[in-house]
């Protein structure tokens, strides 16, 4: 049955179209448009059934902004939800058509509809991903890929939502990890703020009374209490803001933020876990890529993206120029030191020689993966003590500052 479709478009040159064109079906709508050598924004049935069934809201289409927000967890769903129906049997589109009504949030129901009407007219699924950068990564359309030319789609959808579990709960720990270090510290900064600006003040009229020379340490506390208590606050508080994002700005640059990595890198302690977080992301996602049958060499590069880490993905930069140069895997990571310890490139090596490097890698993410919550640990058991004792420090040396007029007020009575 034919229905007219009103659309609307935007030619070539720029400018937007409208118009009216018969078609079997919405989609065949959409060609016809796109055969005009334009691009739709808006294809409805203009009257008949397709028109009641919309209300005259338009369906969404495909490449345009899905309204709403769709989140990870949204995304995570779908995975996990597309993989069991395709591996019940269920087809592509028919599985998606499932879920675009099933999903209730508006944004969700949006997305999954562009991608249905994208897959119906023919386009693969990670192309009809990959025109939704901001919900699906490379990562993601990698695997995706791959999964599509090797038939075993569902089993890399499970690949996905199994990795991605690994990442959150991966992430959940070194958050979880950071809570307390940062609850000091921000206790810390409230109560200097509490002396300077509430309690050193009582002190200052007292010490003008004296006369004489103060000491150095108790004239630098009063004259950070004055500014604190005067109307230079709010440009100090300015200045400390404007310095905060201009030294975020400059650490999203790739100088500032290659600089900022070699400090992290080289701090005791931190930086030997940062490495091993690098490490077990790389190695998880690198063994995932290969259980799917992604080739070595786009493996390399994807997972060089999920380090998360740019000094030490150009370490492996300069590795996956040595395999395409004809060196083994296990030789060409031992040049990346920093990231990899020799124990592991000698099992990745073994690896190699057997036919199991896919699963040799996922263990060693496993395993490795224990070690970085124990160094996790460490780190946090280190920090407690540390941001102690700077406390103690900040405040023993207003206690200090503020006794050491009155031992020379003492002293000189006596």
């Amino acid at each position: 049955m034919t229905t007219t479709f009103a659309y609307t478009a935007i030619s070539s040159k720029g400018k937007s179209v409208s118009g009216t064109i018969p078609a079997e079906s919405r989609a065949a709508a959409i060609a016809a448009v796109v055969g005009k050598g334009l691009h739709p924004v808006q294809v409805v049935a203009s009257g008949g059934k397709g028109a009641a069934a919309g209300k005259g809201k338009a369906p969404a289409i495909p490449g345009a902004a899905p309204r709403g927000r769709v989140t990870q967890k949204h995304v995570e769903d779908f995975t996990r939800e597309m993989a069991s129906l395709l591996a019940g049997g269920v087809p592509l589109a028919r599985a998606l058509a499932l879920l675009k009504r099933e999903t209730k949030s508006p944004g969700p129901q949006a997305l999954w509809t562009q991608i249905h009407d994208d897959v119906v007219e023919g386009n693969s699924l990670a192309d009809s991903l990959a025109q939704h950068p901001k919900s699906f990564s490379t990562i993601y359309i990698a695997m995706v890929r791959a999964g599509e030319a090797g038939g075993f789609l569902d089993v890399v959808l499970n690949q996905i939502t199994d990795f991605r579990t690994r990442e959150q709960d991966l992430k959940g720990k070194v958050k979880a990890a950071m809570v307390y270090p940062c609850v000091l510290a921000c206790l810390a900064v409230l109560v200097l703020v509490f002396l300077l600006t509430f309690f050193i003040p009582k002190f200052s009229g007292i010490f003008k009374s004296f006369g004489g020379q103060l000491p150095a340490l108790t004239q630098a506390i009063l004259t950070a209490s004055a500014i604190l208590s005067s109307r230079y606050a709010f440009i100090v508080l300015a200045v400390a803001i404007v310095g905060f994002f201009l030294a975020r700005r400059a650490i999203k640059t790739d100088l500032g933020r290659r600089r900022f990595e070699r400090i992290v890198l080289k701090t005791p302690a931190l930086g030997k876990t940062v490495g091993y977080f690098a490490m077990v992301r790389f190695c998880r996602m690198l063994g995932t890529l290969l259980g799917a049958g992604v080739p070595l060499i786009n493996s390399l590069k994807v997972a060089k993206e999920a380090i998360g880490n740019q000094t030490l993905s150009d370490t492996i930069a300069f590795a996956i120029d040595e395999v395409q140069k004809g060196a083994s895997l296990a030789r060409a990571l031992g040049s990346a030191e920093q990231l990899f310890p020799a124990s592991v490139v000698e099992m990745i090596a073994i690896a190699e020689e057997t036919g199991r490097l896919d699963k040799e890698l996922v263990r060693v993410s496993v395993s490795y993966e224990s070690e970085l919550d124990r160094r996790l640990r460490m780190l946090v058991s280190l920090a407690e003590p540390v941001m102690l004792f700077m406390m103690a420090g900040f405040i023993g040396s207003i206690v200090i500052g503020m006794l050491l007029p009155i031992f020379k007020i003492n002293e000189m009575i006596k």
